[in-house]
């Protein structure tokens, strides 16, 4: 959570004036646009301040910001107006220069108050907090406003697949974002524990259970079950269709129909139409949910168990992917009686027609077609339950915003459930939002084996092992090396996941995934656990004195510059991922500043540098470069490590 400003905030100077949305005491770099924007609006006063502000763009090469004048619309020639501004620019303790090109302005900000402001900044906003947390990259944005994130989702009764990896990168990323930026975040992990799939199971486990193979690994237990139902049912369907003289064709409104955003129920949708041949392993797992629904104790009780066994399970796998919830929901949660005054709300409204038993919603006229709302037995569907829960959860929360992090393969039922919502009357409706991702293509273990989430995340960290490994030295040094290979194991999933947008599909790489070069998280690791490395390399300098004391003028040198440019940046990177809501952004951010200090490592020598204060400064420069880099990372959910 947001803290207020520092007392004693690093920009010192009070002649700028102040710019509605812009927080200099969080982003310096705020307090740069401001002084190139009074500085364009005194040259041209028919451009308001605000307007000229608007037009300070970070600059791509040789400068620091850019303004197109063009963009004004001042009239007559650009360049004339480019010769007025160059003629009565005044450089100041914030810019030092300007360039003209025409109708574009390029300015330079003064080095040594740069290195000032954004040190002194980040070392603020870092080491001298009121809460003791880090708060570089922070801001007030959303400062009153709740937001609920709902993502990862798994399956009950199932092994955690890498088909949800996705949506729990993306959310807890999401979940950290909004918190930065200031506002109340509940995260929620809505279980899909309800529906036919569980009547399946329960239908297997009477068949298939074994007490002794659940006490010893119940999820992997059910699994199997699971898979060996399955092919009984599999079995029975085929032996039907020969049968059949004929195949029954599917119900074509039904088909346009898919409500649950999982495989476990696309076969709902088919069984909407007649079931003149159900099969027997069909028939029993329909009537054990109907029962379920009815709330028949008996066929609760395993269900209880293996949700409770599940969620235990889930919870480890959460804390090795330094991911938290707030809540744990469930379809199961959502009031049954509630969802059949729903529908008939929807009955009055003229929105549901009946296909053979079935009650669906139409919304072609909005070019959404038909969705399944109850089922011919009575029996709910994933968008009945979505509806409902939205409502339960406004009542509970009178959020400002809730997002749902699912696959762009659910864009239609998205689409279906909000449109319903909105249709209902409901005004904050509008409130809701689906961030979508695409898909990951062939991920598997290196021989090509099942994809389940610990089995990826174990191969990760041992091709990491034999990395570190490598170096005998270095290794031993390490406390914990089966943690730290986790670790980087992790980071590299995560980073490629993470890298391009996330609309995109992108295919699953472990060559390119788990590589010390290029963009990759263990070349992110490694930047970061260098930059931690400087303290026990130069004991001789330790304790520094404190940043107020430094020379800047020992950090205006081009490499020391870069560096520190980049980490005035960072804020804008912040603000940029809230919205766009892209991951996308802090890691092209991070790895871009990685790059910067790596190439500085044999320019700004540390340790051999005769010059104390100089060793100093840069010292400095370095370890706020860490606490930055760090922070990033933190917001991608990756743990910054000390060693490797």
């Amino acid at each position: 959570m947001s803290t207020p400003p520092p007392t004693n905030p690093p920009i010192i100077q009070g002649q700028l004036p102040a710019i509605a949305g812009t927080e200099p005491h969080r982003c310096v770099m705020d307090a740069f646009r401001t002084a190139i924007a009074s500085q364009i609006s005194r040259v041209f006063p028919s451009i308001p301040l605000e307007k000229a502000y608007e037009g300070v763009d970070y600059s791509k090469k040789d400068s620091d910001f850019t303004v197109a004048l063009m963009r004004f619309k001042l009239g007559g020639k650009p360049a004339d107006h480019g010769a007025r501004f160059k003629e009565a620019f005044v450089a100041d303790e914030w810019v030092e220069s300007v360039d003209v090109n025409g109708g574009f302005l390029t300015f330079k900000c003064h080095s040594e108050n740069l290195a000032r402001q954004i040190l002194g900044q980040v070392d603020e906003l870092t080491n001298k907090t009121s809460s003791g947390q880090g708060e570089y990259g922070h801001s007030d944005v959303g400062k009153g406003k709740k937001v609920l994130i709902e993502y990862s989702s798994p399956n009950i009764a199932k092994e955690f697949h890498v088909g949800h990896l996705r949506s729990t990168i993306i959310g807890a990323f999401l979940t950290n974002l909004y918190k930065a930026c200031g506002h109340e975040v509940v995260s929620l992990n809505y279980l899909g524990d309800w529906g036919k799939q569980f009547g399946l199971i329960a239908v297997g486990y009477e068949k298939y259970g074994d007490e002794a193979e659940m006490e010893r690994d119940p999820i992997k237990h059910l699994y199997n079950v699971y898979v060996k139902i399955n092919q009984d049912l599999k079995a029975e369907k085929e032996e039907l269709e020969k049968k059949a003289p004929k195949p029954e064709q599917a119900d074509p409104s039904a088909a346009a129909a898919t409500s649950k955003p999982d495989d476990l129920e696309k076969e709902e949708v088919e069984e909407e139409g007649e079931r003149k041949q159900e099969s027997q392993v069909d028939a029993a797992a329909r009537a054990y949910f109907k029962r379920m629904e009815s709330g028949d104790e008996e066929s609760l009780v395993n269900w209880r168990k293996w949700r409770k066994y599940s969620i235990e399970q889930y919870e480890q796998q959460y804390k090795t992917l330094n991911v938290q919830f707030d809540e744990y929901l469930g379809e199961s949660m959502v009031s049954y009686a509630r969802q059949l005054e729903m529908v008939k709300q929807l009955e009055d409204m003229g929105l549901v027609s009946d296909s053979k038993g079935a009650k669906l919603v139409d919304l072609e006229q909005w070019k959404l077609g038909k969705a399944i709302l109850l089922k011919k037995d009575g029996t709910t569907m994933y968008l009945t339950r979505d509806i409902i829960g939205a409502i339960e959860r406004w009542e509970k929360y009178h959020f400002d915003k809730m997002i749902y992090v699912v696959a762009s393969q659910q864009d239609l039922h998205l689409a279906q459930f909000f449109k319903i919502l909105s249709l209902m009357g409901f005004e904050w409706a509008p409130r809701l939002e689906h961030i979508n991702y695409g898909l990951v293509t062939g991920m598997s273990t290196r021989k090509g084996t099942a994809v389940f989430l610990n089995q990826i995340i174990k191969e990760s960290a041992d091709v990491m092992m034999e990395q570190m490994m490598k170096n005998e030295e270095k290794f031993k040094q390490i406390e914990d090396p089966e943690y730290v290979a986790r670790e980087v194991g992790i980071t590299a999933i995560k980073v490629q996941d993470m890298q391009a947008k996330r609309i995109n599909n992108y295919a699953f790489n472990w060559s390119r995934m788990t590589s010390f070069e290029g963009d990759t998280g263990p070349y992110l690791q490694y930047a970061h656990v260098r930059l931690s490395s400087i303290e026990r390399k130069n004991p001789d300098l330790m304790p520094l004195p404190d940043l107020s004391s430094i020379n800047f003028a020992h950090l205006t040198e081009p490499k020391a510059r870069d560096i520190i440019f980049q980490l005035g940046m960072y804020p804008d990177a912040v603000r940029t991922a809230l919205k766009t809501r892209e991951p996308s952004g802090i890691i092209t951010y991070a790895m871009k500043l990685a790059h910067s200090i790596s190439s500085a490592w044999d320019v700004l020598l540390v340790k051999g540098e005769s010059d104390r204060e100089k060793a100093k400064a840069r010292m400095w420069l370095f370890l706020l470069a860490r606490a930055v880099l760090g922070a990033a990372m933190r917001l991608l959910s990756l743990t910054p490590l000390e060693r490797m």
